[in-house]
């Protein structure tokens, strides 16, 4: 807002400055290089910002109307300068770990109950080993996170990866059976869709939380990377608290937004790691709803 007034006003008091102030040519000489300076950054205008209202205030000196307002401008830019702005990396903040926990537990379960002719393997095998990696992460890790453990990261990616890659096994598979076979159970084709859809949803979660800041270790020690998602209590100060940090919760709703959407709703991707993994999951929902539970509507019908 200062730099606004800054722009509108000040061409106007270099021309009453005119007619009574010797030094007009050096004012503007002054309006010009403050101009440019607006233009080209955030950065260095607010260094300058006291200077320059000072240089101003000695031209301006003969003229009483706008002596007033370069003193209205000053009150403002330092109202501006005085708002606290929101720190990063926020400070440290312990978070629990069983949401993530729960939302595997959940995962294995969804795909215990998929057709036997839609898994990798036997019914049992997947899953089995996907429990295995559960306990290995569950032994590693503590109730809260406080810092960075890698080799809890390191299992939790595995697992991650490991159940995503057996559901899209298991929508290639039903994709398959739905295009090359005959398939006259409406019921029985909705029920897959769903539980591939859930699994997708509750997986990509994951991928996020972990993914975000360089994982959930480093931000809960107050270590963040650079963000890989723009939440909107990110790009306004005015939200309290200022100390905000993503949570599961945040996650687990940028999950649900872009696979019901198809597209970021709530926070927009900022890396292309982020871009690309909100891509795959956006088109393995595409298929699953627009393909799979369409026409097991169309068998219903």
């Amino acid at each position: 807002m200062a730099d606004l007034l800054l722009l509108v006003v000040l061409p106007d008091i270099y021309r009453r400055a005119e007619l009574s102030n010797p030094l007009a040519q050096r004012a503007r000489y002054f309006g010009q290089t403050l101009g440019a300076q607006h233009y080209q950054g955030y950065g260095a205008q607010e260094q300058q910002m006291d200077w320059t209202l000072d240089s101003h205030s000695l031209q301006a000196s003969a003229c009483p109307d706008a002596a007033d307002t370069v003193r209205s401008l000053r009150r403002v830019a330092q109202e501006t300068s005085r708002q606290p702005g929101r720190p990063y990396p926020p400070p440290a903040a312990a978070e629990p770990f069983w949401p993530a926990q729960a939302t595997i537990v959940v995962a294995i379960g969804l795909q215990l109950a998929l057709p036997a002719r839609l898994s990798a393997g036997p019914v049992w095998l997947v899953p089995s080993l996907e429990a295995i990696l559960f306990i290995g992460m569950f032994l590693a890790t503590p109730r809260q996170l406080e810092h960075e453990h890698k080799r809890r990261r390191r299992v939790a990616l595995s697992l991650t990866a490991f159940v995503g890659a057996a559901n899209i096994y298991s929508l290639v598979a039903l994709t398959h059976l739905l295009l090359h076979g005959k398939v006259s159970n409406g019921h029985e084709l909705i029920v897959s869709g769903v539980l591939i859809w859930m699994t997708n949803f509750l997986i990509f979660a994951l991928w996020y939380w972990e993914m975000d800041r360089g994982g959930a270790g480093k931000r809960a020690a107050g270590h963040d990377g650079p963000p890989d998602f723009l939440f909107p209590q990110m790009a306004d100060d005015r939200i309290e608290p200022l100390s905000w940090r993503p949570k599961f919760i945040d996650y687990l709703y940028v999950s649900l937004t872009n696979a019901t959407a198809f597209s970021p709703t709530d926070a927009m991707p900022l890396t292309a790691v982020a871009k690309c993994t909100m891509g795959v999951q956006s088109l393995v929902s595409l298929v699953t709803i627009g393909l799979i539970v369409s026409r097991a509507v169309n068998i219903l019908a």
